[in-house]
């Protein structure tokens, strides 16, 4: 029977590196909900604002990467990294009331339309950057079809795949998508930036105000991604796509032909993270595509 030592001595050890790395007294640390990678902590200080500790074994680095790129180049709003090495991501901590209501909805979108409104010469990244523990392949690509087929889809299917999540008539569904792409997606007059895993609990909400976006898994791709992202969600919709379109066009045929090739890759990342329990909604998405 788990009697608690476990995670006491793990918040030791928290307060204990975080007095280190910032030098100053840490006396609590209050293990934080919603974190689907890693622990995430705030830790409260004698004489310095509270700070937010995620411990993990996957690459921290490219998270506080990804995070200071957005800080820097764009304006959405992101907590400051204070502090990045092996396991350990100290950033600012945000307060938020947790109330994601039409308000949050409506701003989240204008944040996220000035954030499509960033672009690039050509689809990818600088550096490869992660979607939750997974690593997301960026090389630069002309083409979005291609780099969607062969950076995205592909690539997500095999690792599934040869993890065991994903069953072969499944994978040979997604293959036969990936091989119709041409003629389902369509080219985007240019690059945007993307967040990657836009979600309300993902944003940090006060008084109906967004006052940070986390975990983002970013690129310059198809706005589209982004949107298929928020359409699969039950918290999120009318109002978000309503504000958006207040900002910026969504292109004719988006919702009737390629919202579902978009589900049905958001539907696969969690078949390779969730397992068998994410295989409902990626059969449907692929029923939806006549697969």
């Amino acid at each position: 029977m788990d009697d608690g030592t476990g995670a006491e001595r793990t918040k030791a050890t928290v307060l204990q590196r975080v007095s280190s790395v910032l030098d100053a007294d840490a006396h609590d640390a209050t293990e934080l909900d919603g974190g689907e990678v890693g622990s995430v902590y705030r830790v409260s200080f004698r004489d310095r604002p509270d700070v937010a500790v995620k411990v993990d074994d996957s690459p921290l680095g490219i998270e506080a990467a990804m995070l200071q790129y957005l800080g820097r180049d764009t304006p959405l709003p992101v907590p400051d990294v204070l502090h990045v090495e092996p396991e350990l991501l100290v950033l600012s901590f945000v307060r938020g009331d947790g109330r994601f209501g039409e308000r949050a909805e409506r701003d989240l979108a204008r944040h996220v339309a000035s954030l499509h409104d960033i672009s690039a010469d050509a689809f990818g990244f600088p550096f490869d950057t992660l979607s939750g523990p997974f690593s997301q392949p960026n090389p630069w690509t002309e083409s979005w079809i291609d780099f969607f087929r062969e950076q995205r889809l592909r690539p997500f299917a095999d690792a599934a795949r040869n993890d065991g999540t994903l069953p072969t008539a499944d994978f040979d569904r997604i293959q036969r998508l990936a091989e119709t792409l041409d003629s389902r997606l369509v080219e985007p007059a240019k690059p945007s930036l993307l967040h990657g895993d836009i979600r309300p609990g993902n944003a940090v909400v006060a008084d109906g105000t967004v006052r940070a976006v986390l975990d983002p898994a970013i690129y310059f791709g198809h706005a589209e991604v982004d949107l298929a992202y928020v359409d699969r969600l039950d918290s999120m919709g009318a109002a978000f796509y309503d504000e958006y379109q207040r900002h910026r066009d969504i292109s004719a045929g988006y919702f009737e032909e390629r919202r579902d090739v978009y589900v049905a890759f958001h539907a696969l990342e969690n078949v390779r993270f969730f397992g068998e329990d994410g295989l409902p909604r990626l059969d449907s998405a692929l029923n939806r595509l006549g697969l």
